[in-house]
């Protein structure tokens, strides 16, 4: 079983996202997709490629400070190969100010090899107690 993310992330839930590293600027998301996952040429949906991308650069901004959250201000994305079987998002908080993180994150196939990679930016937000908060956390 993976850790935590911390809070409650309703479609990294359902896309069964499980974060293995969690600390120091780092991160590690496995990510199990499932048919309704893949394109019609039988690998891994580009959208959720970039889902796993964002979210494991998100994971890596808030391993340093949790009880932030973060939201994309804006992202890049490199397709190299299809992503096929069970991805391995790795990701790496590169610099932080004190209102932005600057990070980037690369996914690995089953194999191994590597498919894509992304950088991004992201801005520390702090959590509102109440649950109906209208910014949305990564």
């Amino acid at each position: 079983m993976g850790i935590s993310f911390g809070v409650p992330i309703p479609f990294v839930d359902h896309l069964g996202f499980e974060l293995t590293r969690f600390n120091g600027g780092f991160s590690e998301i496995v990510f199990a997709p499932r048919p309704e996952h893949l394109n019609s040429f039988d690998v891994v949906h580009g959208g959720a490629t970039m889902t796993l991308l964002d979210v494991t650069m998100a994971t890596a901004a808030r391993s340093i400070t949790p009880e932030l959250g973060v939201v994309t201000i804006e992202m890049k994305t490199t397709f190299m190969r299809a992503g096929r079987g069970t991805l391995r998002g790795v990701g790496r908080l590169i610099h932080r100010t004190r209102s932005l993180a600057f990070t980037e994150a690369s996914i690995f196939d089953a194999e191994g090899l590597l498919c894509s990679q992304a950088t991004g930016t992201f801005k520390y937000v702090a959590r509102r107690s109440d649950s109906a908060s209208p910014v949305s956390t990564d």
